[in-house]
């Protein structure tokens, strides 16, 4: 279909000044010369990096699970993906952990070794699409669930496109070859303690079974920065190896929560106070402010909210607690760069503030609104358009319940073809649910609480 409206072409357009600082970029041309020399999509590559790290090497300094450089070469008791690209690249393991070009390189060694191991040929290396089962594989996941998770990750990076380090890459529609991850479910069946939020058990080596509250009062929070990724975490405190864990885990760009441990049990993460805390770990690196996004602290507050409701803790800094704060603590998290003020006032709901999300950032990049219906009071769906590559757009955006997780739904149906939903307990939105209609007609709608809007088919094309 064409939208009805003249918009203007969304694609990522660089200025002079931002391409002269991409082609001097020494971290931009280390990714173009890793693509060339291993056959990997430079995009691609640049994708899993910015997922693993946002393009930061932590001055050779390693994540939690012994991750080293800007793509997160592992080396631990079971992982051995530094070691690996030591041996593909002849590049000593010292010059991997700290060089930039070569900690790309090596990355890019992996990743291609991965490819080999899945049998992609020359044809099939050129179809980023086509590269999903090896991107799945290089996240050394402890399961497809964990796998899927990081690829979907990944992906949407490369949708989203970047734009960081002196390094761009421009938004790409790519679909993905899911293969044996296709029937892997990313919302893992069990109950949670927390309405909304995946459930992925972490190792039973990495938590002590217990019976709280009632062997152990539970009267703090505790508030973790994971030094390192969302999938990566999740993955971490699935190896037995970690002997650390935390009841939950949440992604930065969008919010998400993830359970890993019963709110009963003791999960590893704040010493003494492992007996009295609920731990909640959070995607990103102490040093690097980026991974702090208002969809992260939103939904966190919404789960710190919840937790402190259940159990009568009161909702201040004495009782809402930073792994710093913890006695005889030696970490640092979640740092300086962590906005207390902000985090807090969602807490407490002192901030008054609505949706973080727009339609825009949900359904990404070039897609502009042309059309919405209001779901009563609880929300509206919105039908947008992308100029840049032909293709629709539904999101449907609540307007209360902020937050918290209920019923919200997001649809959009081709004239012929059959109708793409996205449908769930979401804290904040439902979508993106994307179709190309090249010179037909659509049907649109969603709900939100007890409304509903269905569209008659419409926005047909010339």
């Amino acid at each position: 279909m064409k939208a009805k409206i003249l918009i203007v072409a969304g694609l990522l357009v660089l200025s002079g000044q931002q391409a002269a600082q991409a082609a001097d970029s020494p971290l931009a041309d280390a990714f173009d010369k890793a693509a060339a020399t291993f056959e990997v999509p430079r995009d691609l590559l640049v994708a899993v990096a910015y997922a693993e790290t946002r393009l930061d090497g932590h001055a050779g300094e390693p994540s939690a699970s012994g991750g080293y450089g800007v793509m997160h070469l592992v080396s631990n008791p079971s992982t051995h993906t530094l070691e690996q690209a030591a041996k593909l690249t002849s590049q000593p393991v010292a010059e991997l952990k700290s060089d930039d070009a070569a900690n790309v390189l090596g990355g890019a060694a992996v990743l291609r070794a991965r490819a080999d191991a899945l049998g992609l040929n020359a044809a099939a290396r050129k179809d980023a699409g086509r590269w999903y089962g090896a991107v799945a594989a290089y996240s050394n996941a402890a399961n497809d669930g964990t796998a899927k998770i990081y690829a979907d990750a990944v992906y949407e990076t490369l949708a989203h496109g970047v734009d960081a380090k002196g390094v761009a890459a421009k938004p790409r529609s790519v679909q993905p070859d899911l293969g044996k991850y296709a029937d892997t479910p990313q919302r893992l069946a069990a109950a949670t303690d927390y309405p909304g939020a995946l459930w992925v058990a972490a190792s039973t080596a990495n938590y002590a079974v217990s019976s709280r509250p009632s062997s152990d009062k539970i009267d703090r929070i505790v508030v973790h920065v994971a030094q390192g990724s969302y999938a990566g975490t999740i993955s971490w405190f699935q190896n037995p190896a970690a002997k650390v864990s935390s009841h939950y885990v949440v992604r930065s760009s969008d919010g998400q929560v993830t359970q890993m441990v019963r709110e009963k049990d003791r999960a590893w993460h704040a010493g003494d106070y492992n007996r009295r805390s609920v731990g909640i770990e959070h995607e990103g690196y102490v040093n690097n402010a980026s991974w702090f996004t208002d969809q992260m602290y939103r939904s966190s507050a919404a789960l710190t909210r919840n937790i402190a409701d259940r159990y009568g803790i009161p909702k201040d800094r004495t009782h809402i607690v930073g792994h710093v704060q913890v006695p005889g603590s030696d970490h640092t998290d979640p740092g300086p760069n962590w906005n207390w003020t902000t985090y807090m006032s969602y807490v407490t709901g002192s901030s008054g503030g609505g949706n973080p999300h727009t339609p825009e950032k949900v359904c990404g990049t070039g897609y502009k609104v042309i059309d919405s219906a209001a779901l009563g009071t609880s929300g509206t769906v919105y039908l947008l358009y992308n100029s840049g590559n032909g293709n629709n757009c539904v999101a449907t955006l609540k307007k209360t319940s902020l937050g918290t997780a209920t019923a919200t739904s997001a649809y959009l149906e081709v004239q012929g073809s059959a109708r793409k939903t996205d449908s769930g307990n979401f804290a904040y939105y439902a979508g993106p649910v994307t179709a190309a209609a090249p010179g037909k007609c659509v049907k649109w709608g969603g709900k939100a609480g007890s409304s509903v809007y269905d569209s008659p088919f419409e926005h047909c094309g010339s």
